[in-house]
């Protein structure tokens, strides 16, 4: 074995940490999908460097040292038995390369969020959290498993200058300066997600807001990411490290 944390940087074990601590978040809060689906952060300090999440682990089992650094391509450059699932990387090295704001992308097959997906009319702001980010959320079509390299264009294409997307038929995917603004951002899409699809299985008439009540409360929104994850993330991590610290491994 190898002593991952006495061979990298100290920037890049606390990012190590801090997305190993995002990992364990998606089982606590029902959003994962087996092995399936990822989480990536940029390697602080370079400029196609990344961490991902190895094959055939589940997120409850990731930690700071298992997890995989990868470059652009996919090709692995740590000391590491593990491999990666090149599917899931196709969607992340397409958006890493094209946004330099991007150091941390999350995409999930959650219930809630890929029945979401699944609805031509995508999200609807029936919910104050809906409200909030249904303007921020850009659209990619479904094209298959994402295992060809030209899709990435169309992906990047579709997801334009915001940080949350809804990959149809597929599931959600978010993005951030940071773990905690990228956490923060798919936290409050899942929510509307699941607020929606509860909203919609009472079969009853929804009460839709006013376009003035929706307005207001996107311009309420805008701007009041970063100070909801610099308050929201570090309490999140408090209680990974409370119910089982073994991710800072």
């Amino acid at each position: 074995m190898v002593d991952v944390k006495a061979t990298v940087s100290k920037e890049e074990w606390e990012t190590r940490v801090d997305l190993a601590a995002f990992y364990r978040t998606i089982p606590y809060f029902g959003w994962d999908d087996l092995i399936f689906t990822h989480i990536s952060a940029k390697v602080p300090g370079t400029e196609d460097h990344f961490l991902i999440n190895p094959y055939g682990f589940l997120f409850e089992e990731i930690t700071a040292s298992n997890l995989v650094k990868v470059d652009l391509k996919g090709k692995i450059i740590s000391e590491t038995n593990n491999f990666i699932n090149p599917a899931g990387f196709t969607i992340h090295s397409a958006i890493h390369e094209a946004r330099e704001d991007a150091h941390c992308i999350v995409h999930l097959h959650s219930n809630d969020g890929v029945a979401i997906a699944s609805l031509k009319d995508g999200l609807l702001p029936l919910s104050q959290t809906g409200m909030l980010v249904r303007s921020q959320i850009a659209y990619h079509d479904y094209e298959g498993v994402a295992l060809f390299e030209d899709e990435k264009e169309r992906l990047v294409q579709d997801l334009g200058d915001n940080k949350l997307m809804i990959l149809r038929n597929h599931g959600t995917l978010a993005m951030g300066n940071n773990v905690a603004e990228a956490f923060t951002n798919i936290y409050f899409l899942e929510k509307a997600c699941t607020y929606q699809v509860r909203a919609m299985a009472g079969k009853l008439d929804l009460n839709d807001p006013s376009n003035d009540a929706i307005e207001t409360t996107r311009q309420q929104g805008e701007g009041s990411t970063g100070m909801a994850a610099a308050l929201v993330w570090p309490a999140v991590r408090r209680k990974m490290e409370r119910l089982d610290p073994s991710f800072m491994n």
